[in-house]
């Protein structure tokens, strides 16, 4: 697989780089490249879209070690945050594919997972044909905190499937920001070149 090895020193600052100004990060590293048409696209796609749930969470295992065993990065993690989907869309897959990140992460790292912290309110449209402005404003305010207490002065891991603009994420931190938590950081299967 084409790994970033974004999380060994000297630290890849470019996905860091996509919240500057916007919201406060302290650290942003991906397992591997996404490449259209590619394997790793396939293998998103297939966790996303044909139920390999268990594909998932196996891949991040991969991840969590590999963080565990070769970066200092996640040794002040506090607690691992999957972005939320929308009800109707869970409804529709039947599970979240980044709870699913979130929980092999937090099996490798030995860092609790939560699926009760951040809400998804609805969105609008899909993201995936959509340019880093169109995504910002699509989803800018469709998450929350619902469980405030849970966060506050913790530092929280945000994960996803892939990141491309950062707009969705950079979303689910602010709301995490502004209730309280110590600091939020991200972690991905893949990004985009």
């Amino acid at each position: 697989m084409p790994e970033t090895n974004q999380h060994k020193e000297p630290y890849d600052r470019n996905l860091l780089n996509k919240f500057a100004g916007k919201v406060p990060v302290q650290f942003v590293a991906s397992y591997v490249y996404f490449t259209k048409g590619g394997l790793i696209q396939k293998l998103i796609h297939s966790i996303k879209y044909k139920s390999k749930k268990e594909v998932a969470k196996e891949v991040a295992g991969w991840y969590g070690y590999q963080l565990r065993s070769e970066s200092d990065l996640v040794k002040e993690i506090d607690l691992i945050v999957g972005v939320p989907l929308h009800k109707s869309r869970f409804q529709q897959r039947g599970y979240n594919q980044a709870d699913w990140i979130a929980e092999g992460l937090s099996e490798a790292l030995d860092v609790p997972s939560r699926t009760d912290i951040l809400v998804c309110k609805g969105l609008k449209e899909s993201q995936t044909h959509k340019n880093r402005l169109q995504r910002w404003e699509n989803v800018n305010t469709v998450f929350s905190v619902e469980n405030q207490l849970a966060i506050r002065d913790k530092n929280v891991v945000i994960v996803d499937d892939v990141m491309t603009t950062g707009a969705t994420i950079e979303a689910c931190a602010v709301q995490l920001v502004r209730a309280g938590c110590k600091s939020v950081s991200v972690l991905t299967l893949a990004t985009v070149r």
